[in-house]
């Protein structure tokens, strides 16, 4: 496995995140205009960009049990604060997104 240098791994977390955040976001503009199958296309993005800052934050775990410490700083906890925020937001937003399609429907 190759090991990652700890600014990779921080900046891919927030970069990864803020992407994710980003197509749910557009993905909420979506459904709130009707456009679902639009909508549907975005969160699949955002749940992409998810899977990678996880994919990264495991590297990171693995590295760390196989005795290859990395330093903490400010800016790791940032990017651990990014991803965990988008994940909620993401979740919150995923419901939304349908409480959006439950009303369309009950408006016929």
């Amino acid at each position: 496995m190759e090991l990652l240098e700890p600014e990779q791994i921080i900046m891919g977390l927030i970069i990864n995140a803020g992407d994710a955040k980003q197509h749910s976001y557009q993905a909420l503009h979506l459904a709130k205009a009707g456009k679902y199958d639009d909508a549907d296309i975005e969160m699949k993005q955002a749940d992409t960009a998810l899977l990678e800052a996880h994919n990264l934050q495991t590297k990171f775990l693995t590295q760390e049990a196989q005795g290859n410490q990395m330093q903490i700083t400010a800016l790791f906890v940032h990017s651990q604060d990014h991803l965990m925020t988008t994940l909620t937001e993401i979740n919150l937003i995923k419901e939304l997104i349908e409480v959006h399609k439950e009303l369309n429907v009950l408006k016929g």
